[in-house]
């Protein structure tokens, strides 16, 4: 019973210490770069996912997939759609490019409404390994990042989003996203985590 009261103690701390912070707010000169940053991605990301549209590559459809199917033998569990694997050659060099503009940059991901993660920095998509710590730190593409920071992310349609939390680890970090919208419907999000110093 201890135990439970520390893990419900621990989760209020996460919970109340999100700092929310939306359109309208103040921004840090770095928080405004951040922003002007995730823009980009937004709109080479959308240019992207049109031209396979318009192609006939990708359908609409197929893009707004939420069937996510279990990828087996995966802890946490990696789930597949019908456009991950285009998300990876088209999405993965835009979020890397943006990820090598400033050492304080941790990610630089796109998530659909759900918070699934189709396509991950290069980095954190190492092929999987025997160890789970590894994989855990190293390979996080593919997964579902709903907790209530990767979901307020995810769905808010404002023009932006910033929240800052204490990670497990009790560094600080910031989570700046702005909405992704396709053939005028929301889609997900870009997100970019950084870190404040």
């Amino acid at each position: 019973m201890k135990f439970f009261r520390i893990q419900l103690l621990l989760l209020m701390i996460l919970v109340f210490s999100t700092a929310v912070l939306r359109a309208g707010d103040d921004l840090s000169s770095f928080d405004d770069q951040v922003k002007r940053w995730a823009i980009e991605c937004r709109t080479e990301v959308v240019d992207q996912f049109n031209l396979l549209l318009t192609s006939g590559q990708l359908s609409v459809p197929q893009l707004f997939d939420t069937f996510y199917i279990p990828i087996p033998k995966t802890d946490p569990q990696k789930f597949k759609t019908q456009y991950d694997d285009l998300s990876d050659g088209i999405v993965r060099p835009i979020v890397d490019k943006i990820l090598g503009y400033n050492n304080r940059l941790v990610f630089v991901v796109i998530v659909d409404i759900n918070g699934y993660l189709p396509t991950h920095n290069s980095r954190y998509s190492r092929p999987l390994t025997g160890n789970a710590d590894e994989n855990m730190k190293w390979n996080r593409t593919k997964r579902m990042f709903n907790d209530r920071t990767g979901l307020a992310a995810a769905r808010n349609q404002k023009p932006y989003l910033l929240q800052r939390y204490s990670r497990d680890t009790g560094e600080i970090m910031s989570d700046l996203s702005v909405p992704i919208k396709i053939q005028n419907r929301h889609w997900g999000a870009v997100r970019i985590g950084y870190k404040q110093k």
